[in-house]
């Protein structure tokens, strides 16, 4: 079985919220045939401890308005890893180098990933055109 409307919705709103503050490598994973305990993990990166505190403020304030509380979180004193559990859905905000020794997709390779739309993606691309702009300027 595979994760239901509600926690697509939910990480939709979520991943929009973590774009909207610049995330980077936005991905969804339908880990519902995999555990019972939830249905879908959206990971995403954060720059530094700063950006991911920023982005985590702007999923819970989205998350609120549809309704969902997290039932926890953890990982806010350090900023480098914040698990966000809202039941229906698992949000892991991470800061980029945890983000990759820790490789969770590479952990979940077996779980589907959940269809996000595509503006998340192109919004990712060009903010990260513009960082290399500058870089080169």
């Amino acid at each position: 079985m595979s994760a239901d409307d509600r926690s697509r919705h939910l990480a939709v709103v979520a991943a929009r919220a973590a774009a909207d503050k610049k995330a980077k490598e936005i991905i969804a994973l339908d880990v519902s045939e995999q555990l019972v305990l939830t249905d879908v993990f959206l990971v995403v990166s954060g720059a530094n401890e700063r950006q991911v505190k920023s982005i985590v403020d702007a999923i819970e304030e989205a998350l609120h308005k549809e309704g969902a509380k997290a039932v926890r979180k953890e990982g806010m004193t350090q900023a480098r890893w914040i698990l966000m559990d809202y039941g229906d859905i698992v949000v892991h905000v991470q800061h980029e180098e945890d983000r990759e020794f820790y490789a969770l997709e590479r952990l979940w390779k077996d779980c589907p990933v959940v269809d996000l739309p595509t503006d998340l993606y192109v919004a990712a691309e060009e903010d990260a055109e513009v960082e290399g702009e500058t870089a080169q300027a």
